[in-house]
């Protein structure tokens, strides 16, 4: 072909290895594509623009259960976009028990707090918000 064309593709994955390896799962899935026909031109890590602001995080996955392949949204607030993949990952193994391999990422972006869907995130949404110490232990003096 005389014009190339170029996949880019947000992946999240431990080091650059488990990167590549996914870009091309998923690239095979994409179009008629093999590794042999291709080459990766960059895999860089994407930094957080403000990480030390706590965000709201919409989740869109796909994961295969034992029972066949759900499609989810899931929120989660976070201080950085790897962070809230990471909340993702450990959270839909505890309440999935689903393996990283059968989890796949489609969409992650920043929500507005007016926009959260979710209790569990919208509920640290309150201005007055207040955590009780229900046991303070006295530390002796002397």
């Amino acid at each position: 072909e005389p014009v190339t064309p170029l996949y880019r593709m947000r992946i999240f994955a431990t080091d650059p290895v488990v990167a590549k390896s996914r870009f091309w799962y998923f690239l095979r899935q994409l179009r008629k594509f093999k590794k042999t026909t291709g080459e990766i031109v960059s895999c860089e890590e994407v930094k957080e623009k403000y990480p030390l602001k706590v965000k709201n995080f919409g989740i869109w996955l796909r994961y295969n259960s034992r029972s066949g392949t759900h499609n989810m949204y899931r929120e989660y607030r976070d201080m950085t976009v790897n962070g809230a993949i990471t909340q993702c990952y450990r959270d839909m193994g505890a309440r999935h028990r689903a393996r990283a391999h059968s989890i796949q990422i489609i969409r992650c972006e920043t929500v507005e707090a007016s926009k959260c869907r979710r209790p569990l995130v919208t509920q640290m949404h309150d201005s007055k918000i207040k955590f009780p110490l229900p046991c303070r232990v006295q530390k002796p003096t002397g």
